[in-house]
């Protein structure tokens, strides 16, 4: 399991080869992975989706932008794949969640990208029995 996103992260399932990947017939949030080097275990977001059925969604090669993620990770073989399953989400829940981790990876095969940029009025001040004021930077350091 590996967690990915801001604060404390969605739990997703992976990273495993995508080659070998037969995927489930559930809902889901797919997150494809390419190495940054071959000896080494540390992983690049390249492409960040989502789908009502992620056995209907084109995985592993039949993808839209499945010939992007080959040339950009150097092979097929290079391409890993991690999921989420958000238990009684719906397709909005689904979309959010990946326009907010594309926002903060930036992968290279995602054709739109969206801005991490908010504002103070979309959160204000505010007190509550069960939070302490917010404490995140208000301007997000590019990465």
């Amino acid at each position: 399991m590996i967690r990915l996103g801001t604060l404390g992260g969605y739990p997703f399932e992976g990273p495993r080869v995508l080659g070998g990947f037969q995927p489930p017939d559930r809902p889901g949030i797919f997150a494809i992975f390419a190495k940054q080097n071959p000896e080494s275990q540390r992983f690049e977001v390249i492409y960040l989706g989502h789908a009502e059925d992620l056995s209907d969604a084109g995985l592993p090669f039949d993808h839209p932008h499945a010939d992007r993620w080959i040339e950009r990770a150097g092979g097929k073989w290079q391409l890993h794949i991690a999921t989420y399953e958000i238990p009684g989400g719906l397709p909005s829940h689904r979309e959010r969640i990946t326009e907010e981790l594309i926002a903060t990876y930036h992968p290279s095969c995602n054709p739109e990208q969206f801005d991490r940029a908010w504002k103070e009025e979309w959160i204000g001040n505010y007190e509550a029995p069960t939070t302490q004021p917010l404490t995140t930077r208000r301007d997000m350091p590019p990465s």
